[in-house]
């Protein structure tokens, strides 16, 4: 069997959000200003007012500071996939997705131990091995979000979830041909669960899961 690709390293996990920006800095944009007009528990809203080098007038620039985040793709010894439906109040919609959550209130936690944390809290379930895969920005030009893609493998849901108030979230168990049939069709509309799974394809294939 042929190893899967070794993915680039990760970015820090703690690195600071109002570092300098050296690409910024090599294309002349200078930073005039730095403000915060909204700041939430998960992310804040950075306005930042810039010189840049063919601009007579100072542009803004806003977009959301967001602590980086861990994507699952939960699979069973029988080669299920776990996948949630999940309501989301910004689009008003119930959401097919993947288990996923913030480091922003983890502390000192590796990935590993918050891949953990959210398959046991958002759908009661361990996992005998865990496989970092890759990373990718969620949304490059509205966030610094960087989202660390994993594979968890011999998933079990062994005990009740522990969603949060505003958490409502369905677990649904399908073959991972049936769950990638239903990525390919458009039925997972949110794209960074989507990129997730397609990230998780070759691994899967190599298992026999496809």
């Amino acid at each position: 069997m042929k190893p899967p690709a070794v993915p680039p390293p990760p970015p820090e996990k703690a690195s600071a959000h109002r570092a300098p920006k050296p690409e910024a800095a090599r294309l002349g944009w200078r930073v005039l200003t730095t403000h915060y007009p909204h700041e939430g528990k998960v992310n804040k809203l950075r306005v930042d007012l810039l010189a840049l080098p063919r601009r007579a007038e100072p542009m803004q620039y806003s977009y959301l500071e967001r602590a980086q985040s861990v994507i699952i793709v939960p699979v069973t010894a029988r080669g299920e996939i776990v996948l949630i439906r999940q309501y989301r109040y910004a689009v008003d919609d119930y959401c097919l997705e993947l288990p996923a959550g913030g480091l922003h209130d983890t502390g000192d936690a590796s990935l590993e131990e918050v891949v953990r944390k959210e398959l046991h809290e958002e759908i009661g379930a361990t996992a005998g091995a865990v496989e970092y895969v890759n990373w990718f920005y969620s949304s490059s030009s509205l966030s610094n979000e960087i989202c660390h893609v994993h594979l968890a493998s011999d998933v079990q849901l062994a005990a009740p979830s522990e969603n949060e108030a505003g958490e409502h979230i369905e677990p649904i168990i399908l073959p991972a041909k049936e769950a990638l049939a239903l990525l390919r069709r458009g039925e997972m509309k949110t794209g960074t669960c989507a990129l997730s799974l397609l990230l998780c394809e070759a691994r899967l294939r190599e298992r026999g899961w496809l």
